[in-house]
This record gives C-alpha cells, structure tokens and sequence, in this order.
C-alpha cells in the first residue's frame, strides 16, 4: 500500500538524528542516515559540541572546534528543534555528540578497556548502592533501588535480582580482577544458598524461591512468583536466572557447594519442566503437584516460551560448559537450538514466533504478547546461535542468525536516530510493523544488538554486520550511560533522553538487576578484543582450597570460540609465571595448595 505523496514526510519529527557528516556548507551540514538518506541539519551561533564519554569519564566540550571536527565521514548524533516548512522538516542543530575518537578514526568503544572500565563503574555504583561504606551484608540487600542509587522501604529480597547482582559482580572481577567484586559475588552466592534454596533429598532437586520478605527483620519464604504474569506459579525463567551469579561465581572459585546446588536445579528442569516427548522445556509449573498441566496454572498451563527454552543458553549453561567441559551440558545446549531453529522461526513474519502450546503450535492469545514480538529476543536468539556454533556448528544454525542479523534493522532498528525498538506487532501494517504501546528503547535490548552483531562480525567478516555493532553501541553509550548519578538508564525516549516515569525511573526492580549491563560489558570486552581488533585480553580467577572442576582443570575460555581461533597464551598463578596448561583447550592444570589461587590468564587471539 503506498501513502499519498502529500502525505510523505521523509524523516521522522524527531529532534534527534543519527549520521554520518557528507558535506558542510557555511551552516548546513548533510549527514547520511543509518539508512543511507540524507538529511540537512543547520548550525546556529549557540550550537554546542561533545565527545562521547564513557562512565567515569568527564564532560568534553569541543563547541570550538566543530568547523575541525565535522569532517566527512564523522559519525555523531544530532539534537535539536525541528520546524515543518514547505516540502518538509527543517533540524536545527543545538547540540552534536561526536562518536569518534580524538583524531577522528576510530570507535571509542572499541578501545581496549572501555566495556571493562563501564564494568568498573558499574560495580562500584550498586556495591555502594546496596552497602554503602560498611562491610557486604546481603540482610541488607533490597531489590528496588532508586534512580539516585538509594535504597526504598520495598522489603523483599528477589532471588533472581540478587543472582544477578552476584552475576554482575562476578564478571566484574574475571575482567578486572578487582578483589572488592570478588567478595560481593562470593558472599552473595553464600547468601542465596543459605535463605533462598529448598532442597528435596527426596528427588535430589533444588528450587529457589521467588525472594523472602524480610520486613521487620523476619524472613518469611516466598515459593510462588509475586509477579503478576507469573503469580502463585513457579516459571521456569525464575528458576533460570536463579543460577546466572552462581554459574559465573562458580567458574572463578570452582566452590563445591555451588556446583551442587547448580546440579541440583538443571535436575529440576529436567525432571519437571522438560518435555520429555516433543521437547523444550514447560513455561511454568504448580508450586504444589510441580506439574505443568495443572489447571491452577490458567493460562500459563501447558506452554512453553522463548524464556523457558531459550534461556537457558545465554543465563548459565553456556558458562556451565564453559567451565566443566562436559557433554551433557553440550548436549542440553544442542537441544535447546535445536528446539530453536526447528519451531520458532515464521516464514509469514520477519519474527521469531514466541509463546507455544504443548504441542508446539503457536500460542497467539497469551496475555500481553498475543501476535508480538519483543526485538531484544530475536537479536538474542542470532547471537546465541552463533554463540552455539563455536562449539557444534551446524548449517541451520548459523543460516536463522544471519537471517535474523540480516532482517532485523529493517524492522526493529530505528534507521533515524539509532537505538532499537521494544514491542512490535509480528504482521505488517500498511508497510510497517506498529508499536504495541511506545516508541521508547530499554536498555537490555541495546545490549542484545551490540552482542548480537559483534560476534556475527567476528565470526562471518561481514562489514555490515560490524556496522550494526558500532552504531547500536554508539546509541547505547551515547544515551543510557547516567553521567550525574551513575548506572544505566532502564529506558530512554526515542531520541535517546531518559524516561524517568514509574518503575523505569529505577536502577533496581524485578526487571532490572546488574546482569544484562554487566553481560554486555563483559562481553563486548572480550568479543571485539579477541574477534575484532584481535589483540590479547587479560582474565583472573581465584579457585578455593578444594576447588572441584572436573579433572582439576580450571577452564578460562572467557566465552564459545570456534576451535583454533582463540588460544592461552600465558598464565601467572600468584604473579609467577605457571606452565602446567593446555592452550588449545585453555585450561589450566592446577597445582595443589591450601590458599587461594589468584590466576591471570592472558587469551591470544590466533591469526589465520
């Protein structure tokens, strides 16, 4: 269907624009749009120039030197009022933020030490946040901080919000080796074992519970979800990000007590959410019969979702593999891709499909989600794909990522003023894909982007797959970095200022925790080091006294990398350096000792 031309506007009315300087002439200056448009901005005598900064890092301004600065070929985003004049829009530039480094070349971002630093930051901002200057007690851990950082009379302890944390705190520590992350991850892992764990001797599982209500200094367990999509059922993602800090804390300490309780709750899925017959794994089940066709569950009964076979993936068992080596984890691995590549994607949509029965068949009436799809979620299922295809590649896999990497900024990326969008309707309407509710880009689905399209880079030399990464981290740092109170934003506007409105005013709530900022850093550390500027990368571990990995060997593949292409290269063990490791495998065998271990391994990439 075509619109009338009358009614055609060729950009947005938006006060920002993304772009690439074309030309400049006295005051006007033309930029080329993500999507290859040109549009012409014009400069008045007040307007003012930045440099992107990165968290910690102080205001820059460049106002006098904009006539140097606007180079061709300069990326930036522009901000400013727009004006509808004859035969279109009119954008006044007040303010420019220049992306590119000093000189003008290069990305910020892809400086070594930029994510690491941002992780750094990040750390320091909820470790002060959640304990201030006084010793880590996780008592005083509240799930619901507020923007500033402070912390709110709300007195439940969310299990999955504390892992989380202790996700955040444990990856801070294999980058930076910053001993004060190491203690909050170790003591929040102890916390978790101690106040949120059932165990059931009887079957040999573990559960978590939702959190504990802890007002008036009483614990008082809460076993169902509190949540209301979930409410008074046991969901499978709960359970899931239940293990996302313990995994990653295991892979630092090899703690026995960890990997036990691991073990304890991939049992759990295994005896009561998989789907022993058609496969996957069941969204939700009973808090008493532990079945997942119990008519208690409504309309939660029988289905299954992306959360509950997807994530499994990226939460913990990646990490679980990474860390023992250990095929059945593989195996779950291969499974849950399988499961992937065989029933989510719609040759009638650009998007995954979702929510399912029992029987696979779409489910297209569930609650908010109905015929929509949530952009973050596609992004993560390319990047995990080809997070799979490190460690068992397979044609179909590696074809739906690229497919996804290749369609998505068609219909999930705003082209105009970067960033990507939220919930979209899965059907074409009148040429587009509708907003469900808003225009606004939340923070996790930034970093889904940025992974996404930094490993589909590294791993295909696609040029604009690398394109994608740098402008989607570009928005992200340019936009959801709090300058004034630290942290990251949960949500901006569309043209990238902050929307400050109930629970998306928070840093801490059931939906946001440390782990995805934190998940990004890391990772867009270690991928564009190793997969695109192919320079070396430092991680540490502290193994206990004890430690138990299988065959005592302690694994440092930061993350799934086609064979031959990354390798250890140096290993100290206590500052001295260590010999005893195997650098195809990356793993190092350990001598014995009754003290901590505090390793440094260096990661090379191979050039071919």
């Amino acid at each position: 269907m075509t619109t009338p031309a009358s009614a055609k506007i060729p950009f947005s009315f938006s006060e920002t624009t993304a772009g690439y300087v074309v030309e400049r002439r006295g005051s006007e200056l033309d930029l080329r749009t993500l999507d290859d448009r040109r549009v012409t901005v014009h400069l008045t005598d007040t307007t003012h120039g930045q440099r992107l900064r990165n968290l910690g890092e102080p205001y820059d301004d460049v106002s006098g030197h904009l006539h140097e600065l606007l180079r061709p070929g300069t990326f930036l985003f522009c901000y400013g009022p727009v004006y509808p004049e004859a035969g279109g829009l009119r954008f006044q530039a007040a303010q420019l933020i220049f992306v590119g480094d000093e000189d003008g070349a290069g990305w910020p971002f892809e400086r070594p030490g930029w994510w690491r630093e941002q992780l750094a930051r990040i750390a320091d901002f909820y470790r002060r946040s959640q304990f201030g200057e006084a010793p880590v007690d996780f008592g005083d851990y509240r799930t619901v901080i507020s923007g500033t950082g402070g912390k709110t009379e709300q007195h439940v302890q969310e299990t999955d919000t504390i892992s989380r944390m202790v996700y955040g705190m444990a990856s801070a520590y294999m980058l930076t080796g910053d001993e004060k992350s190491l203690e909050v991850a170790e003591k929040g892992a102890r916390y978790l074992h101690d106040h949120m764990r059932f165990v059931d001797p009887d079957e040999g599982v573990v559960y978590w519970y939702h959190g504990i209500d802890v007002t008036g200094g009483r614990e008082h367990q809460l076993f169902a979800s509190e949540f209301g999509d979930d409410y008074q059922a046991i969901p499978a993602y709960e359970q899931i990000y239940a293990l996302v800090g313990l995994t990653q804390t295991y892979r630092l300490t090899g703690s026995p007590q960890i990997l036990t309780d691991i073990d304890g709750t991939v049992r759990l899925f295994e005896k009561y959410f998989a789907d022993r017959q058609l496969g996957g794994y069941y969204s939700h089940i009973d808090p008493v019969t532990l079945s997942a066709h119990h008519e208690s569950l409504g309309p939660n009964r029988a289905r299954k979702n992306w959360n509950s076979v997807g994530d499994h993936a990226p939460a913990y068992l990646f990490n679980l593999f990474l860390a023992t080596g250990e095929k059945r984890y593989r195996d779950m691995l291969e499974h849950t891709f399988d499961m992937i590549v065989t029933h989510m994607p719609d040759d009638t949509s650009p998007f995954v499909q979702e929510r399912f029965h029992a029987d696979w068949t779409p489910d297209r009436e569930w609650g908010w989600q109905r015929d929509r799809a949530v952009v973050g979620h596609n992004l993560k299922i390319a990047w995990n794909l080809m997070r799979m295809q490190g460690t068992l590649p397979k044609r179909e896999y590696r074809a739906l990522a690229e497919h996804i990497g290749s369609t998505m900024p068609g219909v999930g990326r705003d082209a105009q003023r970067g960033g990507w969008y939220d919930v979209l309707e899965r059907r074409a309407q009148n040429g587009r894909h509708p907003f469900v509710w808003h225009d606004r880009k939340t923070w996790w689905q930034q970093e889904q982007a940025i992974l996404a399209y930094l490993i589909l880079a590294g791993s295909t030399n696609r040029e604009d797959f690398l394109t994608h990464a740098r402008e989607s981290s570009a928005f992200y740092n340019a936009f959801f970095l709090d300058h004034d109170e630290g942290g990251v934003f949960f949500t901006v506007l569309a043209q990238g200022m902050p929307f400050l409105v109930g629970n998306e005013r928070l840093k801490g709530s059931h939906a946001m925790a440390m782990y995805h900022k934190a998940e990004l850093c890391f990772l867009a550390e270690v991928y564009t080091q190793l997969l695109i500027n192919r320079e070396p990368l430092d991680l540490y571990f502290c193994p206990e006294p004890g430690a138990r990995f299988p065959d005592g060997l302690l694994r440092v593949a930061p993350d799934v990398f086609p064979s031959g292409h990354v390798v250890l290269d140096q290993v100290l063990i206590d500052g001295a350096p260590y010999h005893d490791f195997d650098a195809e495998t990356m793993a190092v065998r350990l001598p014995a000792s009754d003290q901590r271990l505090r390793v440094k391994a260096r990661l090379r990439p191979v050039r071919h």
